[in-house]
This record gives structure tokens, C-alpha cells and sequence, in this order.
């Protein structure tokens, strides 16, 4: 009976794909909307993210959503600089057919506020200048609409519930989405197995690649994407970003161990800028980008295991060290990668010996070190070294690290080992260089 209804849902997918390019001209009407004059950039505890709450409680509700707020959203308070904030949530639901898997919540998010206006002068007359935001965030709350009007018309097909939530106070510390995950309009946060953000998607080209940015182990995101692409036809597929994982309202959900994964285009020039406006955005990209998260999620909601990394068994309790090609998912420095633990930690503190320097001492110190399951630093020792001096202070900067993110395999936190070369080099001009 479940391959039956399987094999129904997918070729109700399929059709739905021939409609996928007749939004495009919805979605601009949202991003204008959210961009208007009238929202005056949606600052968090604004009249104008109070509108745009609203607007988007509205088009979930027409889409046929059951609603988990009201029209004024599930409200909560930020104290910033003495003063008290008013924000809100608004969350709909499409809930799940199967008996096993609905009660299996996807939780996908967009937050709906933005920085709100600026002082400006012109031609000598103080006026008030809009940070519109258009791709910053009108373009993932447009996204979540459409997508939650898409996968509405085919919700009897759906075995795992989808929550659809825009987050009020993004760009406050994430407060929304803190909120949401401490139980606000949505008690049963222990049955969220997935966290999908939309954030900046309007931007879409080469310069600004529309990419997966997640923490979940690369077999687990290869393994949801080819089983997207396998079921599927869509005309756009995201890379899997290598590099720094930017900030966002998934950050809540890391911190209360969801597995989480952000669709965007990255930020553009115009990020945090006035020049983030509507005619800047790319609407045809847009709308594919939006068909084929609309896809994702429906495809997750009818996928058997989510994680299936997670059915590997990797010993938690062991203390064998793995190497970092052995792990699923790399250790991680303040959420990005080991260069930018070279660049701003190693590079930035180390310092060269005076000593060393007096005698023209210079080569590379390759040091080893441990990065533990709770993330802490071990067993940093010199594998090849130059000189004491210069092993001594490799060893000090690295042994001062601050905790990164372990490695993972199958899901459970493992020990990992890892070498740097640091490299000691006198430049001429001056009395010492460290090279970068």
C-alpha cells in the first residue's frame, strides 16, 4: 500500500512540475509587497514587520495551511538597548498521512524582518532612507509561500507533517527562532527531525550560486539530494557549500540539535545595504529555486529514513582517533573550515621568537593535535620540527585553541586527529613575517 501511495505521490509531483514557471510573477508581488514603502525595511518590533507577519499569515491560510497562530502571530518580547520589543511567529502546518511518520515534523523557515530605515540627507533636508531588503529576506519568505502553496495541493500525499514558520526578530540575535525552538507556538520540538532556513535566494547566478549550507554529514546531504534528483525532474539543483556556514535562524535549531540544512544564493554585494531592492532580484531563478525546495521537501516528507548514516554504527564510547578522511562530517572551527583556523586563530596569535629572529631561524613546524568529542584540544605535539623556539610556539597557539565542532561518523562524535604545517619565514624589508 505504501509503494502504491509512493508511486501516486511521485507522479502528482511530476505534474506539478509542468506549473512550477507559473508563480514567478506571485513571487515578485510578495517580494514587492515585503519591500514597499509601507513595511519601512520590517525592523524587528515594527509597525512593518508586524504587516508583513500578516501578509504572510494571509497567503498561508488561503494556501490551506491549518494555522498554528493568529493573524497577529505568536508574539514575544527582546529587550534591547532599555527598551522592550514586541515580535511574532507565524506558523501553518500540513500534516502527514502515515500512522509511523506523522508525528515526524520538517520544520521550514524564513524570517520576515529586516533592519528597518536609516537617516539620510539630501540637498540639505534630513530624510528617512529604506533598507528594503528585497533578497535579504523578502526573497526566502516568498519562497516559503509558494512552496507551502505547492506542496498544499498534494498534502493527503504527504507521510511526514510540514511546519511553515516565518521567524519575527531574525536579524535580533535569531530571537524567533529561539523562541520557536523553546516551545513557543509549537510545543512538540522533539519531533522536529529537520530544519530547512530560506534564506537569501534571490540572487541566483554564478556569482551567487544557489547552494545547501548544513552541518549534516556529506553521505546524508548526498543522499537526500540524489534521492530528490533520482524521483524527480527539476530544472535547477544546489551545490553543497564547502566553506563557511553564514549566520542565520538555523543557528536556534543547531544549538537544540536539529539537524539542519539553509537553501540560498549567498550575500550579495547589496547585503545589509539600501541597494538590496526588487529590481535586483532574479525571478525566473527564483521560481525554479522555489520548485525545487517545494520538491526537496515533499521528497523528504515521503523518504523512509532521513539520516541513514544514522543506522552505521560508530561506537560513541571509543577512544580510537580517526583521520579527518575517515569522518562523515569534517571538525569544524567556529562553523567553518581548518584554513580559517590557520587564518584567524594560528596566523593571528602566534608569534615569532625574537630569539629566532636574531639568528635568522625560519622554516615549517608541522604539529599534530587531537580535536575531542566535546570539541577540546589534545595531544598537540610536534611532528617535524625546525628549531625549539619555533616548535615551542607552534605548540603554544594551537594548545590555546578555543573548542571546535567534532568530527562525526554515522551521526555519533568521534576523536580526530589532524596535522598543520605552520610556517615561520623572514621577509626581507622587515624583521619578521609569518606566512599566511
Amino acid at each position: 500500500m505504501k509503494k502504491l501511495i509512493s508511486t501516486l505521490l511521485f507522479a502528482l509531483i511530476t505534474v506539478c512540475a509542468a506549473s512550477a514557471q507559473d508563480f514567478t510573477a506571485d513571487l515578485r508581488r510578495h517580494v514587492e509587497y515585503l519591500s514597499s514603502d509601507g513595511l519601512m525595511g520590517r525592523k524587528a518590533g515594527s509597525e512593518g514587520e508586524a504587516k508583513a507577519a500578516a501578509y504572510l499569515y494571509d497567503k498561508l491560510k488561503q494556501a490551506g495551511l491549518t494555522m498554528l497562530t493568529g493573524r497577529e502571530g505568536d508574539n514575544f518580547l527582546i529587550i534591547q538597548d532599555g527598551d522592550t520589543l514586541s515580535s511574532c511567529n507565524v506558523a501553518g502546518i500540513l500534516e502527514g498521512y502515515d500512522s509511523d511518520l506523522r508525528e515526524e515534523y520538517i520544520v521550514v523557515g524564513a524570517h520576515i524582518d529586516n533592519l528597518g530605515t536609516y537617516p539620510v540627507t539630501v540637498d540639505g533636508q534630513q530624510m528617512t532612507g529604506i533598507y528594503r531588503g528585497a533578497d535579504s529576506n523578502a526573497s526566502g519568505v516568498s519562497a516559503l509561500i509558494e512552496a507551502a502553496k505547492i506542496l498544499s495541493g498534494n498534502a493527503l500525499f504527504l507521510r511526514r507533517s510540514i511546519i511553515f514558520v516565518g521567524f519575527g526578530a531574525g536579524e535580533e540575535q535569531y530571537a524567533g527562532a529561539r523562541f520557536f525552538t523553546s516551545g513557543g507556538e509549537f510545543s512538540d520540538i522533539s519531533n522536529v527531525k529537520l530544519m530547512v532556513n530560506l534564506d537569501m535566494l534571490g540572487r541566483g547566478n554564478a556569482e551567487n550560486p544557489f547552494e545547501i549550507y548544513s552541518m549534516i554529514s556529506r553521505p546524508d546531504l548526498n543522499s537526500m539530494t540524489a534521492y530528490v534528483t533520482d524521483n524527480e525532474s527539476v530544472t535547477v539543483k544546489p551545490g553543497i557549500h564547502d566553506g563557511m556556514l553564514f549566520s542565520s535562524d538555523h543557528v536556534a535549531f543547531d544549538m537544540a540539535d536539529i539537524p539542519t540544512l539553509t537553501f540560498s544564493t549567498g550575500r550579495s554585494r547589496e547585503y545589509r545595504t539600501s541597494r538590496d531592492v526588487p529590481e535586483l532580484v532574479l525571478y525566473n531563478r527564483l521560481a525554479a529555486e522555489t520548485h525545487y525546495i517545494a520538491t526537496f521537501l515533499k521528497c523528504m516528507a515521503a523518504k523512509d529514513l532521513l539520516f541513514p548514516s544514522a543506522s552505521v554504527s560508530a561506537a560513541e564510547t571509543d577512544d580510537q582517533v580517526y583521520s579527518m578522511t575517515d569522518c562523515d562530517k569534517l571538525p569544524q572551527f567556529f562553523h567553518s573550515d581548518l584554513k580559517h583556523f590557520m587564518d584567524s586563530w594560528v596566523y593571528k596569535y602566534v608569534k615569532y621568537p625574537q630569539a629566532a629572529i636574531d639568528k635568522g631561524i625560519q622554516g615549517t613546524v608541522n604539529v599534530s593535535f587531537i580535536i575531542e568529542k566535546d570539541g577540546s584540544v589534545s595531544n598537540v605535539k610536534v611532528e617535524k620540527g625546525v628549531d625549539e623556539l619555533l616548535d615551542a610556539e607552534a605548540v603554544k597557539v594551537i594548545s590555546v585553541s578555543p573548542k571546535w565542532i567534532p568530527a562525526e561518523i554515522g551521526r555519533k562524535k568521534v576523536r580526530c586527529q589532524i596535522t598543520v604545517p605552520v610556517e615561520f619565514k623572514l621577509q626581507k624589508g622587515s624583521h619578521f613575517g609569518i606566512k599566511r
